[in-house]
């Protein structure tokens, strides 16, 4: 791919995120794949593993509108959507718009709020507008939903519904890191001083790059291979459900966005082994013997992509 202003800065921008985040990788990757995908990611870790951090980070690096939800089991469904307000002056409703309507949403712990909040944003992000009263309300061209959630066993959470964490193109594990990364956190932290970042990104150069993005080619060949996976993901000793054509549509996504981002115009193998995992791991469903046997979505996934002949 011939390097050009907007792959410049579309590594300038990885760039000064890894200022802020140390390791992660894949994190990193993830978070600018979701956004040339033009997809919504969910980021699942213990607290303390700078999952906010990093959005937030990101927000600071791309232009546009950004906001942020803290999800309480208080929390109403007008918070996130908005409102509709009586105004005695006119005797109508005025609109009062929710965070919703933002290029940028971060959903802090997401799975601390109840059903009917979490179906509200959900039904926000896949519908790409929001309906208020009577008057329906397009959501922003560039928009992306970036949540967080704490590991399902911790005390207050609800879990997300199946039908729509499948609405999330990504989602990622978030590991401890390793000592030597820690040890550079206490270094770059020291006295409480976090890195400056520069705003690198704009509206355009985001629209830019998923354009470059979309262009990406893919042969048949690789076609056939994602749905071969997506297929396998269906059935198995311990699969209860597997993926939705969604998913097939957001590995083939997500990999022509890894491709851009490793400057290539055309998708290998290997783009659509790295990407698989995020897309694939919050939708399919084990069954209980998987449970009883502690077998991990990972190793589920795994074995599918040893089993499907790569082309």
């Amino acid at each position: 791919m011939t390097e050009n202003k907007h792959l410049v800065k579309l590594q300038t921008a990885q760039d000064e995120l890894r200022k802020v985040i140390v390791g992660q990788e894949n994190l990193i990757r993830n978070l600018f794949i979701a956004l040339l995908s033009r997809g919504h990611i969910l980021l699942e870790g213990v607290p303390g593993l700078a999952k906010t951090m990093a959005i937030s980070t990101l927000s600071k690096i791309l232009s546009g509108d950004f906001q942020r939800i803290q999800f309480t089991p208080d929390l109403l469904p007008s918070d996130i959507l908005g409102s509709q307000i009586f105004n005695a002056k006119t005797t109508d409703f005025d609109i009062k718009k929710g965070p919703i309507f933002s290029h940028f949403v971060l959903a802090d712990e997401i799975n601390r709020s109840p059903a009917k909040v979490q179906s509200a944003l959900l039904e926000a992000m896949q519908e790409r507008q929001v309906t208020l009263g009577d008057e329906t309300m397009k959501l922003p061209d560039i928009f992306m939903v970036l949540a967080t959630e704490n590991p399902i066993e911790q005390e207050g959470t609800y879990a997300l519904p199946e039908a729509q964490v499948d609405r999330f193109l990504l989602k990622t594990i978030l590991d401890y890191p390793t000592p030597e990364e820690e040890l550079l956190i206490l270094h770059r932290f020291e006295k409480n001083h976090i890195p400056d970042v520069k705003k690198i990104l704009t509206l355009s150069d985001i629209k830019a790059l998923q354009t470059l993005s979309d262009n990406v080619f893919i042969e048949d060949s690789l076609k056939q291979y994602i749905v071969n996976i997506v297929t396998a993901s269906r059935s198995g000793e311990y699969i209860e459900y597997g993926a939705s054509p969604r998913a097939s549509l957001g590995i083939m996504n997500a990999a022509k966005s890894f491709a851009v981002l490793q400057n290539r115009d055309f998708v290998l193998p290997e783009d659509i082994k790295t990407v698989t995992p995020d897309v694939l791991r919050h939708r399919i469903g084990l069954s209980y013997e998987a449970e009883a046997e502690d077998i991990k979505i990972e190793t589920v996934i795994h074995k599918i992509l040893e089993t499907i002949k790569v082309p």
